[in-house]
């Protein structure tokens, strides 16, 4: 793999610095923005509690107000129905002073995601999660993008590793990581691979890891890539979120993968925070949208 040079640990690709560029930016638009009377808003919803969705919010709180976006969490009963949130997001929908909206997974098990998060404006849909906005991902036309999957590949520029032809393995398929990782990645001429639950069902996925010169990972399961799997200089990306005896890990066994991996992110302080700026310039963007219709 001709990549940077290799420690005798793995660099730590922290994501402080990517994400303060891009909060750079987005200041200044939301600067820009307040001087014609108007102020950028970002409404975001939870449904019960989540000890890493808790986390998130208070990021996402942090770093809007110092960006200068309005925040504002409505926090709803794990017994709220289905028909009751769909009718909130109508109503946050057509509410214009809103310019971003968030639905945080997961949802209670008697909701449907994907009701819920396809009910979403896709001019407000932040996270990119709509079809509107998944599509345009797909045929590479303008649109909202997932924001983990920004970060990651934001993340894996940064080295500078030429990822063209590159072997990816991306052990995670959800529709707001995974697979829009993928797409990106392939956008960038990489040759990639996506692992799931049969991959492991079928005794694969070590071997899918071993191949990979960049891995990202996005399952939320602690410990599940073994360090013993890296590959000698690889980069690893990892994007689970996961509370272990009261503190945040990833899903790859950080100590030992770090003796292997060229690059590695921390959890936290690696996709999150990115993630996050991420987020903020999709509600400017977000916003930009809405003032030309």
């Amino acid at each position: 793999m001709d990549s940077p040079t290799i420690v005798s640990r793995g660099n730590l690709l922290r994501g402080k610095t990517i994400a303060n560029g891009i909060l750079e930016q987005v200041t200044k638009e939301a600067c820009e923005i307040k001087s014609r009377g108007l102020v950028p808003f970002l409404m975001t919803i939870e449904v019960g509690k989540d000890p890493a969705t808790e986390v998130y919010l208070e990021s996402q709180r942090r770093v809007a107000r110092k960006a200068g976006i309005n925040y504002e969490t409505i926090s709803l009963s794990s017994n709220t129905s289905q028909e009751r949130l769909l009718s909130i997001i109508a109503s946050i929908n057509r509410d214009k002073i809103i310019n971003g909206l968030i639905v945080h997974m997961p949802l209670p098990a008697h909701i449907d995601n994907r009701s819920v998060q396809w009910s979403i404006n896709p001019k407000k849909d932040v996270e990119g999660v709509t079809p509107h906005n998944i599509g345009r991902l797909v045929l590479g036309g303008e649109g909202l993008a997932p924001c983990t999957a920004l970060a990651i590949v934001e993340l894996i520029k940064s080295t500078g590793t030429d990822i063209r032809g590159r072997e990816v393995t991306i052990v995670g398929y959800s529709d707001i990581v995974g697979k829009p990782a993928a797409i990106m990645l392939l956008k960038e001429e990489a040759t990639v691979s996506i692992c799931h639950y049969a991959t492991y069902e079928r005794g694969h996925l070590e071997q899918h890891v071993r191949d990979a010169e960049i891995l990202v990972v996005a399952v939320g399961k602690p410990g599940l890539i073994k360090g013993e799997w890296i590959r000698e200089g690889a980069i690893v990306i990892d994007a689970g979120i996961n509370t272990v005896g009261g503190r945040l890990v990833g899903d790859v066994e950080y100590n030992s993968a770090r003796d292997k991996a060229s690059y590695i992110t921390p959890v936290p302080g690696g996709v999150g925070v990115v993630t996050v700026a991420y987020l903020m310039r999709n509600t400017i963007e977000a916003m930009h949208w809405q003032l030309r219709a």
